[in-house]
């Protein structure tokens, strides 16, 4: 596994709830199992997405995963905050799951594949404590798929260093358009991908705030360190990268993303 691009901040921990707070209907309005199922959510992070999995799903019993002892504490306190009461935490190592075969009805994955060195190996330990039948839900971005207006210079350099960083640290931001071949590739039947389009302008204030500013833009400054130290810019060239990207939540600014929603059969 790489180590996570973004980084552990508490800054990066209020992106990420944004983040999931941003997409919930785009993403989740359809990650729905039936009552009784136990599901398997790996990689869970903080917690952002599990919880809203554990809303959407009341009835099921969900384990959440994840590598990072720091991560799920602040899971586990993000949940427990919400009043949830159908999500246990385990640290654990997707690429050795401490479950037994056929453990689980249904696995869910969000925004981890781009972090993995060999995501199809991790995709082939999941399907393991997978029953027979059982089906796993894929989320993945596309830095790839990202384009905007105005379209400055600099920001698009400065969104390239999001890319070229994550690459360097053995990751692959650009793993949406890959979500069909790694699911066949991992074994998995009936693989369908829909792709979930963001398109943010300022007639749509919520997503203006809630995406550009407070998901995309604190996602690219993440990196800075990164980027400046590799010498892919200079600071001032990246400080007028990130000055431009706020231009996209300007009045006449736009910003459009896709995401790719993948579901697979064992």
């Amino acid at each position: 596994m790489t180590g996570y691009v973004h980084g552990y901040s508490e800054r990066e921990a209020l992106r990420l709830s944004e983040q999931a707070e941003t997409l919930e209907k785009l993403l989740h309005h359809d990650t729905v199992y039936p009552p009784g199922a136990k599901i398997l959510e790996a990689g869970c992070g903080i917690g952002a997405q599990t919880v809203i999995l554990a809303n959407n799903n009341p009835d099921t019993e969900i384990t959440s995963i994840d590598i990072s002892p720091e991560s799920l504490e602040k899971a586990r306190k993000n949940v427990e905050g919400k009043g949830i009461r159908n999500v246990k935490f385990l640290q654990a190592d997707i690429f050795s799951l401490p479950f037994e075969d056929n453990s689980f009805d249904h696995i869910f994955v969000c925004f981890v594949l781009e972090h993995l060195q060999n995501p199809e190996e991790a995709l082939k330990s999941l399907k393991k404590a997978l029953k027979p039948g059982g089906t796993i839900t894929i989320i993945e971005g596309d830095h790839g798929s990202c384009y905007f207006y105005p379209e400055g210079k600099k920001a698009i350099e400065a969104w390239n260093c999001l890319i070229r960083v994550q690459a360097h640290m053995k990751g692959n931001s650009l793993i949406g358009r890959q979500v069909y071949p790694i699911l066949l590739e991992a074994g998995f039947r009936k693989v369908k991908v829909d792709p979930r389009m963001v398109y943010v302008d300022s007639s749509k204030p919520e997503l203006v705030d809630g995406f550009i500013l407070k998901t995309i833009i604190p996602m690219v400054e993440g990196v800075k360190k990164q980027a400046l130290e590799m010498q892919m810019m200079k600071e001032n060239d990246w400080e007028k990268g990130i000055k431009e990207l706020h231009e996209t939540a300007g009045p006449g600014g736009t910003f459009c993303y896709t995401f790719f929603k993948g579901r697979g059969i064992k």
